[in-house]
């Protein structure tokens, strides 16, 4: 028998500023699953322009994510790396681990449709990435590289790093990390990459990945593509101006600016059959790779987590992914 319930969320308050909110959880529908979370990790590309309240009036639909509440600019309840056991639904569920684009919340109903199972080799933490690596499979479909290019990824953030570590699978390829930080170093060495600050990043790269979200980042990307090359831009600016360099070089090399959104399956791939769940059902998949736990560099109990939002979603903010535990 479904009964309702109470349980803590995390909500988007102010500029930087979070509270957790008890509401009701309500039985769930016919078509939804009861959720218990066990853990989440913070997107800090994407919601440190949500909590600083910057994303555009025109892009508001648009970006809000599947069981959001609440609406922009605030107070919203957003988040998307949530791994959670089935608590009451179809009882070939019930007491799995799934993953679902969630919300920072202890309990909580969910489309049972969107619920994708996660394979029992894989980590619970390991498994909060799936929504991040989906989102650099998605780019590696869109920029069509191959074995034995020149590939250079500008921002060493999680996308930037998980599209590292995908395109370096790629056999002979050359695979270059760029990023201001040089503590990044040894994350693209442990994924078989190299590794350089901006101003020696290397050049006549077949395809270049722009990760930084950026204005210098997005230069060094163009500066660094081959006569003919590919820039895929990854990066999500919310209300940020931009001043793109499209004279020199971008002109004369005929230099292809191409924009990556994991919001549509890539068009190439969506024409042969694949779908939002097929898609990330790759992405777990590619969770397989131990090496990806390293890029989890810190734990927060849900409890501790308002407190720490300006801290963890600061522009100059330590360390990669934050684990929240439940």
């Amino acid at each position: 028998m479904f009964t309702s319930t109470t349980a803590r969320a995390l909500w988007y308050v102010a500029p930087l500023q979070a509270a957790l909110r008890e509401e009701r959880v309500e039985p769930p529908l016919a078509d939804e699953s009861r959720l218990v979370m066990l853990a989440s990790a913070l997107s800090r590309g994407t919601e440190r322009l949500i909590a600083s309240g910057l994303v555009p009036e025109g892009e508001r639909e648009r970006m809000r994510c599947p069981h959001q509440a609440g609406d922009f600019p605030f107070p919203v309840k957003y988040g998307y790396c949530a791994v959670a056991r089935v608590e009451e639904g179809p009882e070939e569920l019930v007491g799995k681990r799934v993953f679902v684009l969630h919300p920072h919340q202890e309990v909580f109903n969910a489309k049972t449709a969107l619920l994708q199972l996660i394979p029992d080799d894989i980590p619970t933490p390991r498994a909060t990435l799936a929504a991040n690596m989906e989102t650099a499979l998605n780019a590696i479909w869109d920029s069509g590289m191959s074995a034995a290019d020149r590939v250079t990824v500008v921002g060493g953030g999680l996308v930037g790093v998980l599209v590292t570590c995908l395109a370096a699978r790629f056999p002979g390829a050359e695979v270059t990390l760029v990023d201001v930080n040089p503590a990044r170093a040894a994350m693209a060495e442990a994924f078989g990459a190299r590794f350089a600050l901006p101003a020696e990043a290397p050049r006549h790269q077949d395809v270049v990945f722009h990760a930084s979200a950026s204005q210098p980042g997005l230069a060094t990307a163009i500066a660094s593509t081959a006569p003919n090359g590919t820039v895929i831009e990854l990066s999500w600016y919310g209300e940020k101006p931009l001043m793109v360099p499209l004279g020199g070089h971008f002109h004369a090399g005929r230099v292809k600016l191409v924009s990556s959104q994991v919001g549509t399956v890539s068009p190439g791939h969506a024409s042969r059959g694949w779908s939002y769940s097929s898609r990330l059902q790759a992405a777990l998949r590619l969770l397989r790779d131990e090496r990806l736990d390293a890029l989890l560099t810190e734990t927060l109990p849900f409890p501790a987590l308002p407190d720490a939002i300006p801290r963890l979603l600061a522009r100059d903010a330590q360390g990669l992914v934050t684990l929240v535990q439940y």
